[in-house]
C-alpha cells in the first residue's frame, strides 16, 4: 500500500477518536499547566485529519501513484470525517438536525451514485466543485467548533454552513448531470444483452426439446428399434 492510500486511511481512524473527543463535554487535558478543553482537542484533530486530504491527492499526483482504491476511498473518508464531524456537533446543540440530515443525505445520494456508475465501469472521481464543498465543510466545521468558545463566530459559521448547503446540492445536482445518463444507458444497453441472452438460450432449449420428440418418433416408427439381439 502506498503512503498517499496510507494517508486515506488514517483519516476514517480519525474519525471515532473525534467522536468520542467532542461528546466528551468538559475534558480537560492539563499540559504543563496549560488547560486544553474537548472542543479544541476536536478541533486539532478534525485539522489534522482534513490535512491528510489535502496531502494525499497532492502526493499520489506528484508521486503518479494514482490508484482506483485510492479514488474510491478518498470521497469515503471524507464524507465519514464530515458527517461524524457535524452528528457531534448536533449532539453538542452547536447545528439544527435539519441542516445535518440533508447534508449527510446529499453524501448517500452521491456515494449510491457512485457505487452504481463502478458497478458498470466507471470511477467517479471528486471534480472541482466536490473539492470546493469538501473545501466549505472544514472551513464551516472548524468555525463551529471555535464559536463553542467564542460566541461571536457563530455569526460567521452559521453563514458557511449555508454556504456547505449551497454547494452540497450544486455538486450533487452536476455530479448526477454528468454521469447519471452515461450509467442508465450502460445499465439498459447490459440489461438489453441480458434479455437477448436469455432469448437465445431459451430458443436453443426449445430446439434441443423438438429435436430429442422428433428422434423419439422416428425411433417409435422405426420396426426393431431400441431392441438389442441376444445373438
Amino acid at each position: 500500500m502506498n503512503l498517499p492510500n496510507s494517508l486515506t486511511i488514517a483519516r476514517i481512524f480519525f474519525v471515532p477518536i473525534l467522536v468520542a473527543v467532542l461528546v466528551q463535554e468538559g475534558m480537560i487535558l492539563d499540559f504543563h499547566g496549560i488547560h486544553i478543553h474537548n472542543d479544541v482537542v476536536g478541533l486539532i484533530i478534525f485539522w489534522l485529519a482534513a490535512a491528510t486530504d489535502l496531502l494525499d491527492g497532492y502526493l499520489a499526483r506528484r508521486w503518479k501513484q494514482v490508484t482506483t482504491i485510492g479514488t474510491l476511498l478518498d470521497p469515503i473518508a471524507d464524507k465519514l470525517l464530515v458527517s461524524a464531524a457535524l452528528i457531534a456537533l448536533v449532539q453538542m446543540r452547536i447545528v439544527p438536525g435539519w441542516l445535518v440530515v440533508l447534508l449527510i443525505g446529499r453524501e448517500f445520494v452521491v456515494s449510491g451514485l457512485r457505487a452504481i456508475a463502478a458497478a458498470e465501469g466507471y470511477t467517479i472521481a471528486a471534480s472541482e466543485l466536490g473539492k470546493t464543498k469538501t473545501l466549505s465543510q472544514v472551513v464551516a466545521i472548524s468555525l463551529l467548533m471555535i464559536g463553542i468558545r467564542h460566541a461571536w463566530v457563530l455569526k460567521w459559521a452559521n453563514a458557511s454552513l449555508y454556504l456547505v448547503v449551497f454547494f452540497s446540492v450544486w455538486s450533487a445536482v452536476a455530479y448526477f448531470g454528468k454521469f447519471w445518463r452515461k450509467v442508465d444507458v450502460r445499465i439498459k444497453h447490459r440489461r438489453r444483452m441480458e434479455l437477448l441472452n436469455a432469448e437465445r438460450q431459451r430458443r436453443r432449449a426449445l430446439f434441443a426439446e423438438k429435436r430429442e420428440a422428433m428422434l423419439a418418433r422416428r425411433r417409435a416408427k422405426t420396426p426393431g428399434a431400441g431392441i438389442v439381439s441376444a445373438e
